[in-house]
């Protein structure tokens, strides 16, 4: 039987009040990425595993371990995820490994290849083609896998059409060792242009309720039956700590940080969540997000966010 608005408040609540984890991933609904493989629409991304920031500090592998665990049974199937996600000698890759491996059959794992990243957050330059089937067979090494379920290329910002590169990751899809492409970072003329060489599954780039740049982009993957996956869910730095956001979450029983989630979610079907976080209780907080319903007054009132100081 379906929860009622009432029965998610309630466990909605009741996460936020003792981080049980009552509400499952499950309640967001469901995707299928490339049309075929199911994911619930609240994930997890593993970019904060290793550490909060690029410079650190280090978080603790072992509470690493333990939250990627406790998203799996919180019913998370989508984890994203990157080998330029390390601090030190703490990978996210390992960590996930270690967690979870052998996989199951529903869990499918994301990563993104393009340029690779020196330990203090700078980017070098993008990748070349044997570079970049390098990068792939380091993420089958690392997660422990004999394929990968949605490789992405990640463009910089200074980056020009990527034609070739992508036409490599096809090359490798085509082979056996992915199953889905994506393109993260992208402009719409990068998509375009992977588009034309291959089906692309996912696009992966900033939005959030104060970064909306990318609205068109938005309604082409909904249209087109891509998934738009954002990073930055809570534009970088942290749920905003916005009058508005705290006035519908008090409506609701919930946090700003729920109500961010969950404004996204109600943005498009296609949109599919990825709340990164090293806490057990910061996990359960994300994906109890899945089973919040803004209403009409909720969403209206979000709508100009951007537009004022809060």
């Amino acid at each position: 039987m379906a929860a009622t608005s009432e029965d998610i408040s309630g466990g909605i609540s009741e996460v936020n009040s003792k981080g049980s984890g009552s509400v499952a991933a499950a309640a967001a609904g469901q995707w299928l990425i490339g049309g075929e493989l199911p994911v619930n629409r609240m994930g997890f991304g593993a970019m904060r595993l290793p550490a909060g920031r690029w410079e650190g500090p280090a978080h603790d592998p072992a509470r690493g371990i333990e939250v990627l665990r406790r998203a799996v049974e919180l019913g998370v199937n989508h984890i994203d995820t990157a080998a330029f996600y390390f601090f030190e000698d703490i990978a996210a890759n390992d960590l996930i490994r270690k967690a979870l491996h052998p996989y199951a059959d529903e869990l499918v794992i994301a990563t993104k290849v393009g340029p690779g990243r020196l330990p203090d957050g700078s980017w070098l330059d993008p990748a070349d083609p044997a570079e970049l089937r390098a990068a792939v067979h380091r993420n089958l090494r690392e997660l422990g896998r004999d394929h990968l379920d949605l490789v992405y290329l990640r463009f910089l910002t200074t980056d020009g059409p990527g034609g070739d590169r992508f036409a490599t990751l096809a090359a490798l899809r085509d082979e056996g060792l992915i199953r889905h492409l994506g393109v993260s970072s992208a402009t719409p003329e990068q998509l375009a242009e992977a588009r034309e060489i291959a089906p692309v599954a996912a696009l992966q780039n900033r939005f959030s309720p104060l970064t909306r740049e990318h609205a068109e982009l938005v309604e082409l993957c909904a249209a087109q039956d891509i998934a738009y996956v954002p990073y930055f869910p809570f534009g970088g730095a942290g749920a905003p700590d916005l009058d508005v956001l705290r006035r519908v979450a008090d409506r609701h029983g919930a946090t700003p940080a729920q109500v961010t989630l969950a404004w996204l979610l109600a943005v498009s079907p296609a949109m599919l969540a990825i709340p990164g976080t090293s806490s057990p209780a910061h996990l359960a907080e994300n994906v109890a997000a899945a089973g919040l319903r803004l209403d009409a007054e909720d969403l209206a009132e979000l709508a100009a966010l951007v537009d004022t100081d809060g």
